[in-house]
């Protein structure tokens, strides 16, 4: 373990930090586009026919090409093991499988991106069946305009699996940064796009801006751009695809369950996929910010540490992340339960959106933080699948959830009548199915150690359940005393609840003798 993290010469606390400071910026960017997205387009048609065109496009620069996507763990799993010492340039054969996995994936998606262009109208007749045909016209003429970052999205995947190989965890944290501003400047800058093609087109425009900022520190390592299709008799590039194809099918398998949440929102009222799009945005601000900063630096030890054989490493690293992880989502829960619906009045009840489509988001949002601790763990456990060159194993469990969130769909959306709170209810529920079955399967390649990070879990638990109800206590004691203008009420209440939710919880985790707790406030101790 030591010589491991040695050998990165990189402390995975600091890079954690850097990696939210860069995140946090990032997610803020992101904060501000959903503001001004919210102010212009509110909840309605035009909104509606934007995010259900996006998916497809979201699918290529968001899962496939995001942090943490198929083709950024693909790269990481195999070039951390080809890229030995980060100082020095790439061997000849790592060039090589770059140039090799660039052009398949190009020739790839510029034919996929062909047949979605010429098959369109098809393909979101297919998505939102059940809504107008205005809506299917305008969602359509969105879908053709954002084509392109299909293409671009899997080179984004590639170039940020390569920036985190050479610890630069930066750009691929701040880059997504580009396309909010992007869209942010062309949207206020038209000010009146009534049919949402401005804003298509700002993605699009966005999308490219964001490859592009990566490609001088790529050209800096000595990557150089020489096209080949060097696939037979390959043994990495083999390697590679082992991983990325289950990879991408679990990922696809992941959008099919949002095709089926957009199908069953499309029978709802107006503005419900919209309403369920922000829940989804607001839950990744603070949760993305937490698994990207943990997770990010971590994959590329799991993978050397697999290589070396050291499962004790593995072990000890993925208890601490987890541990973290965790500790960090409780509170998380916590606000979004207790403070949800007025920090989403606080940010976004302004222009189009009124106080119904609050409403609508926060209900939405309440039924999903519960999927916040499964999320964290199906997503640091994967990494350690990946990190064993398994990506077939979560493909499987995430084919098997398919029929649960249709089932889960059909009882409480259609059958309990809970509308768009049914259906992030239903996503809680197959991402702690998912977190389950990955959690038990693992031990066919490492037994890891639950009982030591399930004893601080269940500290965390109990800090977490009493903070609450205090929390809540502080919160209606706020609501029934304080009389002061709309904005300035939600934003001092915020404000103090949110840091009595910090005190109460940290101060019960020390008290009670949570490991991940003590380490921390020694290490601050120390340093103070």
């Amino acid at each position: 373990m030591t010589s491991t993290t040695s050998d990165n010469n990189f402390s995975v606390l600091k890079a954690a930090w850097v990696i939210a400071f860069v995140t946090v910026l990032s997610k803020l960017a992101g904060f501000v586009r959903d503001m001004v997205l919210a102010n212009y387009y509110g909840a309605t048609l035009v909104s509606d026919a934007y995010f259900y065109a996006c998916q497809i496009p979201s699918l290529a620069i968001i899962i496939l090409g995001g942090v943490g996507g198929p083709f950024h763990s693909s790269v990481v799993a195999v070039f951390s093991k080809l890229i030995p010492n980060v100082k020095e340039k790439p061997s000849e054969v790592a060039n090589k499988l770059y140039n090799t996995f660039l052009t398949v994936s190009f020739i790839f998606f510029f034919i996929l991106a062909i047949l979605c262009f010429v098959f369109a109208d098809k393909i979101i007749g297919a998505i939102i069946s059940g809504g107008s045909q205005e809506l299917i016209s305008l969602a359509t003429l969105h879908f053709k305009i954002m084509i392109p970052i299909l293409v671009i999205g899997g080179i984004i995947g590639i170039y940020y699996g390569l920036l985190i190989c050479y610890n630069e965890f930066s750009i691929p944290s701040l880059s997504p940064m580009i396309l909010s501003l992007v869209v942010i400047l062309m949207v206020v800058g038209v000010h009146n796009d009534k049919t949402g093609v401005v804003l298509a087109t700002a993605t699009t425009v966005g999308a490219l801006c964001q490859l592009l900022i990566q490609l001088p520190k790529i050209i800096k390592f000595g990557f150089k751009l020489r096209p080949n299709l060097d696939v037979v008799n390959n043994p990495h590039f083999k390697s590679i695809c082992e991983l990325l194809f289950p990879a991408i099918l679990s990922s696809t398998i992941g959008q099919v369950h949002i095709y089926i949440d957009m199908f069953f929102a499309s029978s709802l009222r107006e503005g419900a996929w919209t309403s369920v799009v922000f829940a989804n945005r607001i839950f990744q601000f603070p949760v993305g910010i937490l698994v990207t900063a943990f997770l990010v630096p971590l994959f590329p030890i799991f993978s050397r540490m697999v290589e070396e054989k050291n499962f004790d490493g593995i072990r000890t690293y993925f208890n601490k992340g987890v541990g973290v992880l965790f500790f960090g989502a409780i509170p998380i829960i916590i606000g979004i339960l207790i403070l949800g619906q007025d920090g989403i009045r606080l940010v976004f009840e302004r222009g189009a959106f009124n106080s119904d489509a609050v409403f609508m988001v926060t209900q939405a949002l309440w039924f999903l933080s519960f999927s916040i601790l499964p999320y964290v763990f199906r997503d640091s456990i994967t990494r350690v699948y990946y990190s064993f060159n398994d990506s077939a194993t979560p493909f499987v469990i995430a084919a098997c959830s398919i029929l649960l969130k249709i089932g889960a769909n059909i009882v409480l959306v259609d059958k309990l009548n809970l509308g768009i709170a049914g259906i992030t209810a239903s996503t809680s529920l197959v991402t702690l199915f998912n977190a389950v079955m990955l959690g038990l399967l693992i031990s066919r390649k490492i037994k890891l150690d639950y009982k030591v990070l399930f004893k601080n879990f269940f500290k965390m638990v109990l800090a977490g359940v009493i903070t609450y109800f205090v929390c809540l206590e502080v919160a209606n004691l706020f609501n029934t005393a304080v009389a002061l203008p709309k904005y300035v009420f939600e934003g001092i209440k915020i404000a103090i609840v949110g840091t009595v939710c910090l005190a109460v919880y940290i101060g019960l985790n020390l008290l009670f003798k949570m490991d991940y707790t003590t380490e921390l406030f020694k290490k601050f101790s120390r340093k103070g």
